[in-house]
Formats: C-alpha cells, sequence, structure tokens
C-alpha cells in the first residue's frame, strides 16, 4: 500500500503551502504528491490524469478538502466512484473525518460517507457559481465607472494620416509603416480601417 496526495489551486499566482504542510504532516513522499494549478470546472487536468494511473488498488489518497478534488458536483461523484470503486483505493479528506473510507465501510457508515459527499460537493460547486457571479458583478460595475480592460490603447501617432498616404501611395514599406507607428500589424491595419471609416462620413 502507498500513500499519495492530491493538491489543487486555482492559478499559477496562487499557494499551496498550506495543502503541502497538511500532506507533509501525514508523511505523504513527496514524489507521490501531484499538484494541479487550474480550475475545479472539470478534471481534465495533466496531474490528476497521472495520479490515477499511479493509483493501486489498496493505495490511500489525500485531500485536505473536497474541493481541491474538484468544484463540479457531478463529476466529483464520479471520479469518487472511480477511485473507490473502480480503482479500490481509499480516500481521506483530511478536513472532513466523516469521508475517510478506510473507517466505517458497514452499510450505515458507507450511507452516512456518501451523504456528506453529495452535500460537500454541491456545496462546491455552488461556491464555483458563485465565485462567477461576484466577478461578473464586478466587471460590470467596474465597466460602468469607465474602468477599461485589457491592454491599453496605443495612440495614434499626429502624423499617421500622412504616414497611411505614403504607404497606400507606394513610397513607404508596410514594416517601415507599422515601426514608425509602434503598432503591431492587427492594431496598424484596424487603425487604417477606422481612418477610411472617418474620412468617408
Amino acid at each position: 500500500m502507498k500513500e499519495y496526495a492530491y493538491i489543487r489551486v486555482s492559478c499559477q499566482e496562487q499557494n499551496e503551502e498550506r495543502q503541502m504542510v497538511a500532506m507533509r504532516e501525514r508523511e505523504v513522499p513527496s514524489d507521490n504528491i501531484f499538484i494541479d494549478k487550474q480550475s475545479g470546472k472539470d478534471f481534465n487536468r495533466p496531474n490528476y490524469k497521472n495520479m490515477v494511473k499511479a493509483l493501486q488498488e489498496g493505495d490511500l489518497l489525500y485531500i485536505l478538502s473536497i474541493d481541491r478534488l474538484g468544484r463540479n458536483y457531478e463529476e466529483i461523484q464520479e471520479q469518487w466512484r472511480v477511485l473507490t470503486k473502480e480503482k479500490n483505493v481509499d480516500i481521506c479528506v483530511i478536513d472532513m473525518p466523516l469521508l475517510d473510507t478506510r473507517t466505517c465501510k458497514d452499510l450505515m457508515g458507507t450511507f452516512i460517507a456518501d451523504l456528506v459527499l453529495q452535500i460537500l460537493s454541491f456545496v462546491a460547486q455552488s461556491e464555483r457559481e458563485n465565485i462567477r457571479k461576484r466577478q461578473a458583478q464586478g466587471i460590470a460595475a467596474a465597466k460602468a465607472k469607465g474602468i477599461k480592460f485589457g491592454r491599453p490603447e496605443i495612440p495614434v501617432p499626429d502624423d499617421f494620416t500622412q504616414l497611411v498616404k505614403a504607404w497606400e501611395n507606394g513610397k513607404l514599406p508596410i514594416e517601415e509603416a507599422i515601426n514608425i507607428s509602434h503598432m503591431s500589424e492587427s492594431t496598424f491595419y484596424r487603425r487604417v480601417r477606422e481612418l477610411r471609416k472617418s474620412n468617408d462620413k
């Protein structure tokens, strides 16, 4: 029997140290700790897949909390079934002692664990949906205040009209016109289209 751990944070900027501390306390070998830095919306994660391949019957998998496994209600249920029923692996959710398949393997214990799993996976998905709603509301509020997102707009040079005319008349190569304008090629052509529209008015 080998011990494994799965750790997930939502993005590269987040720190997995709190989860790592919990796994070190249980003396999980560092080679058996699998870490993904991406959303929990599904299980299309490279290191999760590698971990599932490594797990053998009778192994033990540690997870700090059920939302670290994922945040999709139905997929959490399905992955739990694959791990415990098909792979015959034990799972210990550290923050929720009731979700430890090593204990209470009788009918009542299994029923309670399944019930807790359903509740926690539902909560995990609900929290994910709430996060998305709050993000959307925050972005809408910021836009209403005039805050712009994305890269700042590159200003058009004062002599842009003359540059475009020189390019259109074949007196200035396109590469040189783009360099003088300090724009990317796509931005240059977009600005040219905007200039032509304004001239047509």
